[in-house]
């Protein structure tokens, strides 16, 4: 909860300021004629309930405006402040006496308060109740009520509830800073599909978003991969008139770039500039880091070279920390220490971050000496490392399988005062797991969610996989029902998981469940998802449903990988329909067929199925294809010993053939 202080600052109206001159202590009120004095006295020396009494008899004696200056006063008293019937008594004075408008700063005064104590749904019931007691419910205590409800944490539903009923009773209609605010909620909250929904009422009603509101939405719209919907967005936004500006476009190309569209974020920055939008500092930033990610750290210098040149932006130090980071992905770790030399000479102080990024490239190499050299460096300037320079060493150790080494480190960060984090523990019981110490990757497991850091969906995905590798599929199943449980969406990798450790134990039927629940709820499956469905159908003899996956898989441009296509191919020879094995090369590439055929010839080979090895064999042949020399060679050996003498010289007449065919190629071209 935030602190009082804070919000007093941003919530409270503006208070008249206390009075300054002495004044003796004063006795309780005996009349009203004593009351029609109180406003004049300070009113620290009653006690709560005089206080408070005080409120409707000075109102009837010196007016409203003068008991609105007591009710300021008094709630402001600690003692008073959060006590109910202040407020109440306060509105229904001014209720008696027309004042509306005085009756709500006291409504919301309340609700500003009784926030701050974590009180926040009394105050919102009570808002609500008043209306029974002559104060209709006005757009600005509704919408005071929304701002502080959605500004504290847990208080979403309440916020909703709260706009539901400006229009269910008394009549009010939300204005648009009412849907500004819950807009705003809901995107804080993940609700997407109800910002959705009160964009599209928001525009039936003639309201606009502002620019702030929409920096929000598009960020979100872009975390989801939303960007058709942003276009959108800003089209309805500049028939409105209120059209984006250029914090809007800079986070549309950020998110972009965060997914890796670059081309599509220089076709938004052209628009942004053709509609007369200067790109600053922060746009130029977020294009260096798309193109670092995608590995055009070249392309992205000479953009980061644009930015020095420049005489209106120069870059910041989070500009030179991306730029390191690209050149540290590349392992170009000499020029990324070299840019930090050169933002030092700018005048640049290098912050955690970008140390962090330096370190985290060296480990990722193995110089640990180098890492722990600028650790030192980074102390020396007045940084302290944080749990994130530690992860970088901790994940270098990790990836060297120095798992102890990583542990000394840990240690050091713990002394230090610093907690794990989900990232600390997500390093080491992956690596855990891959040297197949399940037990200490659960002990791990089981303290992140004690310790109050709750695994996220690569930690429990890590220990899914693992369990699914060791054919544990009971054990799996539960945890990946515990996610769904929880709320968390799996990945692409945690549904590959699932549906390769199922065809591994032979339940291709609950592999294909998993398959289908994973079409359904959007995450589409890529090569390796299908390459273990199709292996685990084919081990089943269930070859028409591997067939009609492996044509779906094609259908979506998707490349099969070779143990996918010879699996498949390899079980249609094994009952002897070679011709429907033929076919799967043909859709291939030139390429794909001459390894696949290659393949094949072995494996059919191998088990002594000479006729169907001799057709690919064959086919690659005829099609100019290269043919590997250990292939040829073990094909005619078993050829030979199953004196099968005809089919061996058949296919090394067609490789002789080929062979002087290629001599007498190579005789006219020297001529």
């Amino acid at each position: 909860m935030l602190s009082r202080r804070r919000h007093g600052r941003r919530l409270l109206p503006k208070l008249p300021p206390f009075s300054t001159f002495a004044s003796p202590p004063l006795a309780a009120p005996s009349s009203s004629s004593d009351a029609a004095s109180l406003g004049d006295r300070d009113p620290a020396a009653f006690a709560p309930d005089d206080a408070i009494a005080a409120l409707p008899s000075l109102a009837d004696s010196a007016g409203s405006a003068a008991a609105l200056a007591l009710f300021r006063r008094l709630s402001s008293r600690p003692d008073l402040r959060r006590l109910m019937r202040l407020y109440v008594t306060a509105a229904t004075a001014f209720v008696a006496r027309g004042n509306l408008p005085m009756a709500h700063e006291a409504m919301r005064t309340m609700v500003a308060a009784f926030a701050e104590a974590g009180r926040l749904p009394e105050a919102a019931d009570m808002v609500l109740e008043m209306r029974s007691h002559g104060l209709p419910l006005c757009v600005e205590t509704a919408n005071w009520v929304l701002r502080v409800g959605l500004a504290h944490p847990g208080c979403f539903a309440l916020a909703r509830k709260v706009f539901d009923g400006m229009t269910r009773g008394g009549g009010v209609r939300p204005d648009a800073r009412s849907f500004r605010a819950l807009v705003l909620g809901c995107c804080r909250e993940g609700r997407v599909e109800e910002a959705d929904a009160l964009l599209a009422a928001m525009w039936g009603q003639g309201f606009c978003l502002d620019n702030a509101t929409c920096t929000v939405v598009v960020r979100v719209f872009c975390q989801r991969g939303r960007f058709k919907d942003v276009s959108e967005l800003f089209r309805r936004m500049s028939e409105k008139g209120t059209p984006p500006n250029m914090v809007n476009y800079t986070v549309w190309i950020d998110g972009l770039c965060k997914r890796g569209y670059v081309k599509q974020a220089f076709h938004v920055l052209e628009e942004m500039v053709r509609k007369g939008l200067k790109p600053n500092v922060y746009t130029h930033t977020s294009l260096i880091d798309g193109l670092c990610r995608i590995g055009w750290t070249e392309r992205a210098f000479r953009l980061f070279l644009k930015l020095v040149k420049s005489s209106s932006y120069k870059p910041n130090v989070h500009t030179y920390t991306v730029m390191i980071g690209g050149y540290c992905k590349e392992g170009k770790l000499a020029r990324a220490e070299m840019l930090l030399g050169r933002m030092v000479e700018q005048g640049l102080v290098p912050n955690i971050n970008t140390y962090t990024t330096l370190i985290d490239g060296r480990c990722k190499v193995g110089h640990f000496d180098r890492a722990f050299e600028l650790m030192n460096k980074m102390k020396l300037d007045g940084f302290l490392p944080n749990i994130y320079t530690y992860n970088a060493i901790i994940g270098g150790f990790c990836k060297k399988g120095q798992i102890q080494e990583a542990y000394k480190v840990l240690r050091m960060a713990t002394s230090q005062g610093l907690h794990l984090d989900r990232v600390t523990y997500t390093i080491l019981i992956t690596e855990h797991c891959k040297q197949g110490h399940i037990t200490y990757a659960l002990d791990l497991f089981n303290r992140m969610a004690e310790n109050g850091c709750h695994p996220d969906i690569e930690t429990y995905t890590t220990i899914i996989a693992t369990y699914c590798q060791q054919r544990h599929m009971e054990e799996s199943q539960k945890l990946f029902d515990k996610c769904l449980a929880i709320g968390l969406v799996p990945t692409k990798h945690t549904y590959t998981s699932m549906i390769a450790g199922y065809c591994k134990v032979g339940k291709s039927t609950s592999a294909l469940r998993v398959f289908e629940r994973m079409i359904q709820h959007g995450c589409l499956p890529d090569s390796k998802t299908y390459g273990a469905l199709i292996s685990g159908l084919c081990k089943e003899s269930r070859l028409e449903e591997a067939r009609a996956l492996y044509e779906s898989m094609l259908d979506k441009h998707l490349v099969p990988c070779d143990v996918t296509r010879v699996t498949l191919a390899f079980e249609y020879c094994r009952r002897e329909k070679t011709s429907i094995a033929v076919s799967f090369l043909d859709r291939l590439d030139k390429r794909q067929q001459t390894h696949t055929a290659d393949a094949l010839v072995r494996k059919l080979t191998a088990v002594g199925n000479l006729d169907a090895a001799s057709l690919f064999l064959t086919s690659a042949l005829d099609k100019h294809y290269t043919v590997d020399h250990v292939t040829y060679t073990s094909f005619i050996n078993s050829c030979y010993n199953s004196n099968r003498y005809a089919l061996a010289s058949d296919i090394s007449e067609k490789i002789s053939r080929r062979i002087s065919s290629f001599q007498k190629k190579d005789a006219a071209a020297i001529a």
